[in-house]
């Protein structure tokens, strides 16, 4: 899935654009035991109930692909009889109408679902006619299919916290009544997945809002698909593997650590057009050996974090602005320009140093006074020039000759000069 085809679905998830034909829900306890099952026509909830469900539909299609949003794919086996695949088939087809599969479905859910606390499992169910579109993103007025889809979102359930408010039929002031209230998903999908305009029945598209420690369970045991990093994970294992063999305390080794930051910033590719988004960088593990190399890392410590880095990502490779945490890139730029200036000031204390170690010559007026070291032409030019300038042999004479383009000026000893 690309940000087109899930901004093409979540725009019609308002009053006047959205199909949803049915809602279905389970609301379990801590103690993992269902509370209230619930089954309504989408379309005639009212008002404050449709918006709020809306919202929360939403909220299964927002954040980044590859962090918030992960496509998994289907093993075979699950595509066959009994597989996690074949049942969302069968609970999709039953447009949430059998009341057998949806407690089957709350069932997987609850036992492959690992939360601590009150949650509500909400399962939508929509049919969306997908019009032609033509080259210029024109549509036609013609089906090219219908997708038809689950969306399901588990949402927490938590407890207004306790404080004072107005309480009506006592006129007065007490303790506030403390309800159970529904947050927003913090885990859901999409089954089918919508690619390239399309239904794919062989992948799922899985939305979690804690990037840092999404349900692998669920992915794994509950949908039946391969488990994938979010693009926070991948950042956080490589940093952990990298100050596991380099260390993490010592001043050299943060130094370190802020080079290969900054060396695989250094690959992230820049758009050239903003209508059209540049291909990711795979940091394949030939380029992570370059980005040590380049960044001084020690070739024992090197071997040790190319093969840790191949062990624990495989096939799933990052993409290099996945592992590059803009903070660490920031702080290593202001580190490069402190030890730049720094060198800056040793190479002036070093040029002081050898002014003072010249000879001594005596003045007009007898004092010794140490011999300058003077030039018969100093040039002041901008930066980019300095690579034209080059000499010449001219009528037996070395000559240094600067390049100059009509539009420049040059001025010698603050007189202007007409080349």
């Amino acid at each position: 899935m690309n940000k087109k085809d899930i901004l093409e679905l979540k725009k019609r998830f308002k009053k006047d654009a959205c199909t949803f034909t049915r809602l279905c829900g389970c609301y379990v306890d801590a103690d993992r035991n269902k509370v209230t099952t619930f089954g309504e026509t989408f379309l005639n909830l009212e008002d404050e109930e449709f918006y709020k469900y809306l919202e929360i539909a939403k909220k299964v299609m927002s954040g980044t692909i590859g962090n918030n949003i992960l496509e998994l794919e289907f093993p075979t086996a699950e595509e066959a009889p009994g597989g996690r695949q074949q049942f969302l088939m069968g609970l999709r087809e039953s447009a949430l109408k059998s009341d057998d599969l949806m407690d089957a479905f709350y069932d997987l859910v609850i036992d492959n679902y690992s939360y601590v606390g009150n949650y509500l499992i909400l399962v939508f169910h929509d049919a969306y006619d997908v019009m032609t579109k033509t080259s210029d993103n024109n549509k036609l007025d013609e089906s090219e299919e219908v997708y038809e889809y689950l969306l399901c979102a588990i949402c927490p359930v938590t407890l207004t916290k306790p404080g004072l408010g107005y309480r009506e039929d006592e006129n007065r002031i007490g303790p506030r009544i403390r309800d159970w209230v529904v947050g927003v998903p913090d885990t859901g999908f999409v089954f089918p997945a919508f690619t390239d305009r399309s239904s794919d029945i062989h992948s799922v598209m899985f939305y979690t809002r804690d990037t840092k420690t999404p349900h692998a369970e669920f992915m794994e045991s509950g949908l039946g698909c391969n488990p994938k990093f979010t693009a926070t994970e991948k950042k956080l294992t490589f940093q952990s593997i990298v100050k596991e063999v380099i260390g993490e305390d010592e001043e050299e080794s943060d130094a370190v650590f802020l080079d290969i930051q900054g060396n695989l910033n250094n690959m992230i590719p820049v758009a050239e057009d903003e209508t059209v988004e540049p291909e990711p960088v795979i940091v394949t593990k030939a380029a992570i050996a370059d980005v040590l190399a380049e960044s001084g890392v020690a070739k024992e410590q090197a071997a040790v974090i190319e093969k840790t880095y191949e062990d624990v990502f495989g096939e799933e490779l990052p993409e290099a602005e996945q592992l590059v945490d803009p903070k660490l890139v920031e702080a290593n730029g202001k580190r490069r320009e402190k030890l730049d200036l720094i060198h800056q000031v040793e190479n002036l204390k070093q040029q002081l140093e050898e002014t003072r170690a010249l000879p001594v010559s005596e003045g007009d007026d007898g004092d010794d006074v140490p011999a300058v070291k003077t030039y018969d032409v100093i040039l002041r030019v901008k930066p980019e020039k300095v690579g034209q300038i080059h000499s010449e042999i001219i009528g037996g004479k070395k000559c240094l000759v600067i390049p100059m383009e009509e539009d420049e000026h040059a001025a010698v000893n603050g007189v202007n000069t007409t080349v």
